[in-house]
């Protein structure tokens, strides 16, 4: 059975920084073949796209509301990937979510995997 497990939420400041990590395990999961990407879930709203990264990694896609503040990467020989926060602002406050599939789009409908999610809050 595979499962993914988010770390590095917490509590900052605006304007700070949080780097988030996902770790899969599972004998039948390889980091190889998944792309990967990261959701956020404010209260009262819909799950939405924040960044992938594909197989090979060095496609990756960013919402516009995260671009050039936010970082994805990924390390295919420990099953990892991290997604690096800055310039972080109250309106990133939601619970973070790392998925995995493999044939990724920003759709959560292609995602076979996920975590079960961190909370990130950015006080003002």
């Amino acid at each position: 059975q595979v499962q993914l497990a988010e770390s590095g939420g917490g509590l900052v400041q605006a304007g700070g920084s949080l780097r988030l990590s996902c770790a899969a395990s599972g004998r039948t999961f390889s980091s190889y073949l998944m792309g990967w990407g990261w959701f956020r879930q404010a209260p009262g709203k819909e799950r939405e796209f924040v960044a992938l990264i594909h197989r090979g990694g060095s496609i990756t896609e960013y919402a516009d509301s995260v671009k050039d503040r936010f970082a994805i990467s990924r390390d295919n020989a420990k099953n990892t990937v991290s997604l690096q926060m800055n310039s972080l602002k109250s309106e990133d406050t939601a619970v973070y979510y790392c998925a995995a599939g493999e044939s990724i789009t920003r759709s959560t409908r292609t995602y076979n995997y996920w975590g079960q999610g961190t909370q990130v809050t950015v006080s003002s």
